[in-house]
């Protein structure tokens, strides 16, 4: 066995946990040579039911509804998801691995040699969600920018460096400095689905279990080994924060009755300041950010228009109005929707394919109105305090 093979055993039984990289070609024939070896009475991968059908459903693409995606709100997080896969994909084609390769080279060995398989990590939109509700402000905001690098990147990297990334001190430090960097990303994402995953590998059926994971998971995998764990307590997402859900209530509420006020003590005078001071940071900041986006016109006369009493209800986005409209106006097809994946891998693409430019333009459209909001907010107070 390789060393990037850890052979745990308890009792009669005995694991063999590969760790490999999700883009190299190595992993691909070491999880095929160790199956082949081995012999296993069941073959673990790191995949959900939703990934499995993400890698193995051609056709997945064909039956997003765009409009759907828009209304749900869910347009930042389709986005932070095809942008972290686009990363994945252009250093697959480089290096001439599909993402995820070494995972599907083990679903079909298992297939091949007569084991069971099971699908052993946690359902991608469980840990997605608990990470983003763990994340604080400024981390969500490293996040994405992390993740807008990872897609803008062109630095080359070699089939040689992948095979670095394996070795266990190469990610105990990363691990380490992952942890520095952003400590509340660490729990939900790797350590729970370390857990996650050790504790499903346990109870899979069969005396010889070989599982594929990724490197970095191996090591804090070990820790969890023979310590069970409740599996469905760590798939539960909790609930946003009430204090969260007040404030998304109060600022508009407090802002309307700053309005009231200023209508009601100085006969309109200040009314018209204060919505003067809210009505244009909100629809010239929406409207610009859309514009810069590569809208329509009418879109971009949506944001402006709708910008400033959007961003006063927390259950209407400024995002979800001008999206709709621009999806109306573009109206994506089945061919834009299967050629999603290759538009993400550029700038170029993400411009030129209608489904990706509806999303683009409803991002930027929320993220204009929300620095709208937070300036319009600012001047409003600092007149009514200016006014008491």
């Amino acid at each position: 066995m390789s060393g990037n093979v850890t052979v745990l055993e308890r009792g009669d039984r005995s694991f063999y946990i590969i760790g490999t990289a999700h883009i190299s070609e190595r992993s691909v024939q070491e999880v095929k040579d160790v199956i082949e070896r081995v012999r296993p009475d069941t073959v673990c991968v790191e995949l959900c039911k939703t990934r499995f059908d993400a890698l193995t459903d051609e056709d997945r693409w064909r039956r997003l509804d765009i409009f759907q995606v828009i209304r749900q709100q869910k347009v930042l997080f389709l986005l932070s998801n095809l942008a972290l896969s686009a990363y994945q994909k252009r250093l697959g084609d480089k290096l001439g691995v599909r993402p995820g390769a070494e995972l599907m080279a083990g679903v079909e060995k298992a297939r091949e040699v007569g084991a069971e398989l099971v699908l052993a990590d946690r359902d991608i939109q469980a840990t997605l969600k608990r990470t983003w509700r763990n994340l604080r402000f400024m981390d969500k905001v490293k996040v994405l920018g992390a993740l807008m690098e990872a897609f803008l990147s062109r630095e080359e990297i070699s089939e040689e460096a992948l095979e670095k990334m394996k070795d266990r001190d190469n990610i105990s430090e990363s691990m380490r400095d992952f942890a520095r960097v952003i400590p509340t990303l660490q729990v939900p994402l790797i350590d729970e689905r370390d857990r996650f995953l050790m504790s499903a590998i346990e109870d899979a059926p069969g005396k010889k279990v070989v599982a594929v994971v990724g490197a970095a998971h191996v090591q804090g995998m070990m820790r969890y080994f023979g310590q069970p764990q409740d599996r469905p307590a760590l798939e539960v997402i909790p609930p946003p924060s009430p204090w969260v859900t007040a404030l998304k209530w109060l600022i508009p509420a407090l802002l309307v009755g700053m309005f009231f006020w200023g209508f009601a003590h100085h006969e309109g005078g200040r009314l018209q300041d204060m919505l003067y001071a809210w009505i244009l940071p909100t629809s010239l900041l929406c409207g610009l950010f859309t514009l810069l986006s590569g809208a329509k016109l009418l879109s971009v006369v949506t944001g402006v228009l709708g910008a400033p009493i959007t961003t006063l209800h927390p259950a209407i986005g400024a995002g979800m109005v001008v999206g709709l409209v621009e999806a109306w106006l573009r109206k994506p097809t089945v061919e834009d929707c299967e050629q999603v994946p290759d538009a993400m891998t550029s700038l170029k693409g993400v411009w030129r394919n209608r489904f990706t430019r509806v999303l683009l333009v409803a991002a930027a459209s929320t993220v204009g109105a929300a620095m709208g909001m937070w300036v319009g907010a600012s001047l409003v107070t600092k007149i009514f305090l200016q006014s008491t």
